[in-house]
């Protein structure tokens, strides 16, 4: 096989083939040169990162503090409410504790001093209308028979009838007239003073 070599002169322009048009090509594909930044662009994009993760740090932790305080202040209140509740109860204990003292105090002092029950008739009898004279006195057996001791001129200017009931206990009485009653019994002035503490609850349990 024979080769044939064609002069340069003879070939066109697909053919022709230069050195140098493969270097032009490469030049071509190389492209616009990078530019590298700057230290001082370096450090500023490090401290915009910078300030960037601290603003999203410090905004991740105000989240967490402000999510505690939420948090302590309801357990504050619920605290607050329970010592409320606490201090509630323990008024009405100390206050259930005095009225039971005050009631055995009362039967004490009333059994030690069965006169006790003198300024209570006068009361009672001194509440009624002037006008409704004449009552009938109800008394325990015990307290009758005190007053008419105590009391004999009274009675008789008033004109008192005195009846002994045993169901009316020491210390108390029941003063009645054709057009008035005045029911001044422990268990009633017992009753009365509870209920002027918001309370309820009998003399007699």
């Amino acid at each position: 096989m024979s080769s044939k070599i064609i002069p340069k002169e003879q070939l066109s322009a697909y053919q022709r083939w230069e050195l140098n048009s493969f270097d032009e090509k490469a030049d071509a594909e190389v492209g616009p040169a990078v530019v590298l930044p700057t230290a001082e662009e370096i450090e500023n994009i490090q401290r915009q990162a910078s300030r960037e993760g601290y603003s999203a740090g410090y905004q991740e932790g105000k989240g967490k503090v402000d999510a505690e305080l939420a948090r302590l202040v309801q357990m504050m209140s619920a605290l607050d409410g329970a010592l409320q509740r606490l201090d509630e109860e323990m008024s009405q204990s100390l206050l259930s504790l005095a009225l039971d003292i005050s009631k055995q105090m009362l039967r004490e002092s009333l059994r030690a001093k069965p006169e006790l029950v003198l300024p209570v008739i006068r009361a009672a009898v001194g509440g009624l209308p002037q006008a409704n004279q004449h009552p009938h006195l109800k008394l325990h057996p015990d307290d009758a028979a005190l007053v008419r001791s105590l009391m004999e001129d009274e009675l008789s200017h008033f004109h008192w009838k005195l009846i002994e009931d045993g169901s009316v206990e020491r210390g108390g009485c029941r003063v009645e007239t054709t057009s008035s009653e005045v029911d001044a019994t422990l268990e009633n002035r017992w009753k009365r003073m509870l209920a002027a503490l918001g309370r309820e609850g009998a003399w007699l349990e």
